[in-house]
C-alpha cells in the first residue's frame, strides 16, 4: 500500500445502518488530519469462524470477519492504516498443519500470510509464537508477506548498545505516506513503526533459540532506537508491542512492558497485545498509568484487539500540520468486537466474513479440516471420565503427565529448575447439569486432534506456581470438598455435592494420598475456610515419605487456577513463577504428537481411606458400565438406574 486509503465518504461505524460524516473527519479542519489505525493481535492462523478442536462454526473469532470492520472502517476514514501486533503464526491446528504435516519450503505460502495479504496489512511485529516452529519455519513463513514485519529486541548478534545490533528482521520501519487534510489537501507523513516481542521467548523457546539469537529488555531497546527514528524523520512514532498491560514501573525483561514502553519519550502511541484482552476495557481499572477512560497508557492512546480476531482495535488521531511537522492534538480509542454475547449466553455475529479472504485461504482450511479428523497418535487404553469423580482416571492422567512434560522443559535453565514437579488436573466433562452424556470418552486406538476438545474444554494457557508441602495438602483439602462428609458403618450415602463443580476438583499427581470422608470438609464449595482443624487429607506421601510442609514444590496447572479461580490455597495469584504462552490443548497435543502413543493409565495415587461397612453411592453416564471393572484402587458395582438417565454405582468403602 503506497499511501493511506483515500475516499470522500465516511461511515460511522459497523454497527451504524446509516451514513453519516465521522466526528474526526467532520471536525478537521484545513490544517488538519484524521488519521485510522487499526490493529489485530493475536490471530493465531484464525482466519475462518471455526474451531477446529470442535469441528464447527465459531462466530468468535477468525481474520475473515475482522476484515469486514477493516473494510468499513476504511470507508468511513479518509486516511487509515492497519496494523497487526504479532502472535499469527501459531495457535490452532492450522499452525499445527502446516508447520508438522505440510511444512514451509522455499516459496511457500502460510495460509495466515496468505489472508493478510488479503485483507491488506501495512506492517506487523513478531509475537512470541512466532518461534514456536524454528527460525527457518519463521523466516519462509515472512517471506510471502506483502508487508514489512519488524523486531527490534531479537537479534543475531549482540552489539555493544541495540541500535549495534544485527537483528533478526527489520527492526523498524518508515513508512512514507501521503495524507488528506480536511480541505482535501495532501500532505506527506513519515509514520515509523517499531516492534517489540517479550524476552522470555528465550525461555519459552530454548530448544529454537538458545545459541541462535538473544532478545534484549523491550523499554532498553526502545529508548535506544526512537530517537534514531526520530532523527530520520518521523512525523509519528508508534510502538507495536507484542506485551501486555502490566506494572507500571520499569524492570529488566519484563514480560509485559506495554506502561514503561508508552512512558518512553518519542513514541507518540502503543498497540499492544499479549494478554489476550481488550482494551480499553474495564480489565484494566484502576492500573497504574492506565486510563481507561481515555483510552491511554501513559498519556499515549492505546488498543488493544482482544485475540483470535475477535476484536480490531482502534486508535482515532486528530493530527495537525504546524510548518512541517505533525502533532497530535486530540484522539480517542476502541476495540470493535466481531460479536456479541446475549443474556442467554448466546452469540451474535456483528459481521459478516469477507469472502476473498476465506477464498483465499480455503484449500488450507479444507486440509485442516481432515488433518484435525484423522490421528495425530494412538492411546493404548481408552480415555473417559464416567469415575473422573470417585477414582484415578486416565482422561485427567493425560491432561496432568503432559501439563508435567512441558513445565518440566519450560523450569529448565531458571532459578526453579531442581524443585520437584507436581501437576494438578481436574475432569471438565464429569455429568452434573451437562447430563448423562456429558462425559470424556475416546476409545482406545487412533487420537484425533479433535479428540483433545473432549478432554481439555477450554482455552486456558499454562501456569506454573511454586508452593510449600503445607499448600500442596490444603490443595487437596479444598479439592476434597466435592464429596459429602460420611457416616461411618453406614450403607448407601449419597457421595457427591451437587454445588461443588468438577472443574474444581484437582488431582495432584507426583504424590499419593487418602481422603477420609468421615472427616468434614475444611473448605466449602466456594473455597472459604469453614473448618480449620478439618484432615480429610491423609497418608499424604511424596517419593514414597511423609510429604515434608516446609518443602517447595512447583505444580504445573492452568490460567485460572493459578490466578485464584476456586480460591485454592497456593494458587491465589501470589505465587505463579511460569506463564506459559501455550494453551493447556497446544500442550496435549504436541505430547501426543511427540509420544506417537501415549499410555493414560490411571496410577490409582489417590484413593479413599478404608471405612468398613460403609458404602456410597454417585451418579455417572450409562456407559461407564463399560469400564467399572477396569477402574483402579476402589471397589465399585452396579446400583440400579438414577435420575435423568444417570446410572448409579456403589462403592464399598
Amino acid at each position: 500500500m503506497s499511501q493511506f486509503t483515500l475516499s470522500r465518504r465516511h461511515f460511522l461505524g459497523a454497527s451504524a445502518g446509516f451514513i453519516a460524516l465521522h466526528p474526526f473527519s467532520a471536525n478537521a479542519a484545513t490544517n488538519q488530519a484524521h488519521l485510522r489505525i487499526m490493529e489485530t493481535t493475536d490471530l493465531h492462523v484464525h482466519v475462518f469462524p471455526y474451531d477446529y478442536y470442535a469441528d464447527k462454526p465459531r462466530d468468535t473469532v477468525g481474520l475473515a470477519r475482522t476484515a469486514s470492520h477493516v473494510k468499513l472502517i476504511r470507508a468511513e476514514a479518509t486516511n487509515s492504516m492497519l496494523i497487526d501486533n504479532g502472535d499469527f503464526l501459531q495457535g490452532n491446528p492450522m499452525g499445527d498443519y502446516i508447520a508438522y504435516e505440510r511444512g514451509m519450503k522455499d516459496g511457500d505460502m502460510h495460509p495466515v500470510i496468505t489472508a493478510m495479504n488479503a485483507v491488506g496489512f501495512d506492517a506487523s511485529t513478531l509475537g512470541n509464537h512466532e518461534f514456536n516452529y524454528g527460525l527457518d519455519f519463521l523466516m519462509k513463513s515472512l517471506a510471502g508477506a506483502d508487508f514489512p514485519v519488524i523486531c527490534a529486541n531479537v537479534a543475531l548478534e549482540e552489539g555493544g548498545s541495540p541500535t549495534k545490533d544485527k537483528t533478526l528482521i527489520k527492526p523498524y520501519v518508515i513508512l512514507d505516506r501521503e495524507i488528506t487534510d480536511g480541505a482535501g489537501e495532501t500532505h506527506p507523513i513519515k509514520v515509523g513503526l517499531i516492534g517489540f516481542v517479550p524476552p522470555q521467548v528465550m525461555n519459552w523457546d530454548r530448544r529454537h533459540l538458545e545459541g541462535n539469537v538473544v532478545a534484549r529488555d523491550i523499554v532498553d531497546t526502545a529508548k535506544a532506537y526512537v530517537p534514531v527514528m526520530k532523527e530520520q524523520g518521523c512525523d509519528l512514532i508508534i510502538a507495536l508491542s507484542h506485551s501486555g498491560i502490566g506494572d507500571a514501573d520499569h524492570s529488566d525483561g519484563m514480560e509485559n512492558a506495554s506502561v514503561p514502553l508508552a512512558a518512553v519519550d518519542g513514541i507518540d502511541a502503543v498497540l499492544t497485545g499479549h494478554h489476550h484482552r481488550v482494551f480499553p476495557s474495564s480489565a484494566y481499572d484502576g492500573m497504574a498509568g492506565v486510563d481507561v477512560a481515555s483510552g491511554t497508557i501513559m498519556g499515549k492512546p492505546a488498543a488493544m484487539g482482544g485475540f483470535w480476531g475477535s476484536h480490531l482495535g482502534l486508535i482515532d488521531l486528530m493530527l495537525e500540520r504546524s510548518g512541517n511537522e505533525w502533532k497530535i492534538v486530540s484522539h480517542s480509542s476502541e476495540a470493535r468486537p466481531i460479536s456479541k454475547r446475549n443474556d442467554d449466553r448466546s452469540i451474535t455475529a456483528l459481521v459478516e466474513s469477507q469472502q476473498d479472504v476465506l477464498d483465499s485461504v480455503q484449500a488450507d482450511h479444507d486440509a485442516t479440516l481432515a488433518y484435525v479428523r484423522r490421528a495425530v497418535g494412538k492411546t493404548d487404553a481408552p480415555l473417559h471420565s464416567y469415575f473422573a469423580l470417585v477414582a484415578d482416571d486416565p482422561s485427567v492422567q493425560i491432561v496432568s503427565i503432559a501439563q508435567l512434560w512441558y513445565i518440566e522443559q519450560m523450569m529448565k535453565g531458571t532459578e526453579y529448575e531442581g524443585l520437584p514437579i507436581l501437576s494438578a488436573a481436574a475432569p471438565f466433562k464429569a455429568g452434573g447439569r451437562g447430563g448423562p452424556e456429558y462425559f470424556t470418552d475416546v476409545a482406545k486406538g487412533d487420537v484425533a486432534i479433535k479428540n483433545v476438545s473432549d478432554l481439555y474444554l477450554y482455552p486456558n494457557t499454562a501456569r506454573a506456581v511454586k508452593v510449600t508441602g503445607q499448600q500442596v495438602k490444603d490443595w487437596l483439602e479444598r479439592s476434597a470438598g466435592i464429596f459429602n462428609q460420611v457416616e461411618a458403618g453406614k450403607a448407601d450415602q449419597v457421595l457427591l455435592n451437587p454445588d461443588f463443580p468438577s472443574y474444581n476438583f484437582d488431582v495432584i499427581d507426583g504424590v499419593t494420598y487418602q481422603i477420609d470422608l468421615s472427616q468434614p470438609s475444611k473448605f466449602d464449595p466456594k473455597g472459604t475456610l469453614t473448618n480449620a482443624d478439618a484432615n480429610r487429607i491423609v497418608d499424604l506421601m511424596f517419593d514414597g515419605k511423609p510429604l515434608d510442609m516446609n518443602a517447595e514444590f512447583i505444580i504445573a496447572t492452568n490460567n485460572y487456577r493459578a490466578g485464584g479461580g476456586g480460591k485454592f490455597p497456593g494458587a491465589m495469584g501470589d505465587t505463579v513463577v511460569f506463564e506459559g504462552p501455550d494453551t493447556n490443548r497446544d500442550v496435549i497435543v504436541r505430547y501426543i504428537v511427540e509420544k506417537g502413543t501415549i499410555s493414560p493409565r490411571a496410577d490409582a495415587n489417590w484413593t479413599f481411606a478404608p471405612l468398613p461397612g460403609t458404602s456410597v453411592l454417585f451418579d455417572t453416564g450409562p456407559k461407564a458400565a463399560d469400564y467399572a471393572a477396569d477402574v483402579q484402587g476402589v471397589s465399585i458395582a452396579p446400583a440400579g438406574e438414577g435420575p435423568d438417565g444417570f446410572a448409579r454405582f456403589r462403592i464399598d468403602l
